[in-house]
């Protein structure tokens, strides 16, 4: 397999500089831009398997950046932020993030994460329904585990974020099942103690806006005592 790519978009040099360094010694490819101008100019040229965005950079933003990214492609995404502001942190993820990172941060964190949302967006992450079915079904929607795909009952394909691909399929896995913020937590970003809960409920959200077609309805519903189930009947395809 060719060696995966990282686009690091950080306008602070010697943290860019860090992040580079390190990525690059441990088998990347790495790839450096100030601000969104150098950042689009590099994807047009290059592939890219992850961006790593800090969110206060010159010009525009990375919270806008987000934004802008998602509008076409699902590349992964994982967000520097100020520690402790957590309204950045949300906003990033409901603008389409796969997760964050406050600042100041340890780079063996980062690689982590990094490769944990790269095994996620390569399937590593299949859970026991995708070992017995390829494909499953609900409400005429197909979930592809091998290709990682969803495609909703005309045939068109959903694009979806590796997180929220990991989300709909642990509902799926588990549809009917009264399930909590920190079981969603754990299957779906496989971390506990650190983990901010905020974020299930941003992931949630963002894939109702996908999936759901009637207004007032949702397939995904919300559980009092702090969790959610998936209500529809989940068949093999």
């Amino acid at each position: 397999m060719s060696t995966q790519t990282i686009l690091v978009v950080e306008d602070d040099q010697e943290t860019r500089n860090l992040v580079a360094r390190y990525l690059r010694d441990n088998s990347f490819n790495v790839g450096m831009a100030a601000n969104g101008r150098e950042m689009d100019r590099y994807i047009s040229q290059n592939r890219v398997d992850l961006i790593v965005l800090d969110l206060m950079l010159p010009g525009e933003d990375g919270l806008s950046l987000c934004r802008r990214l998602r509008v076409d492609s699902t590349t992964p995404i994982i967000i520097l932020t100020a520690k402790g502001d957590d309204v950045d942190r949300i906003l990033g993820l409901e603008m389409g993030a796969d997760d964050y990172l406050p600042k100041p941060f340890n780079p063996r964190e980062l690689l982590a994460r990094i490769n944990a949302v790269l095994r996620r967006q390569l399937g590593g992450s299949a859970g026991p329904a995708a070992k017995t079915s390829a494909r499953l079904t609900f409400e005429g929607w197909i979930i592809d585990f091998r290709m990682r795909e969803l495609r909703d009952p005309e045939g068109a394909q959903v694009p979806l974020t590796s997180a929220e691909f990991d989300l709909l399929q642990s509902f799926c896995e588990r549809h009917g099942r009264i399930l909590s913020r920190d079981t969603l937590l754990n299957m779906t970003r496989g971390r506990t103690g650190g983990a901010f809960g905020r974020s299930i409920d941003v992931l949630v959200s963002r894939l109702r806006g996908k999936l759901d077609r009637t207004e007032g309805t949702s397939m995904i519903k919300t559980v009092r005592t702090g969790g959610y189930i998936f209500t529809p009947r989940v068949d093999e395809a």
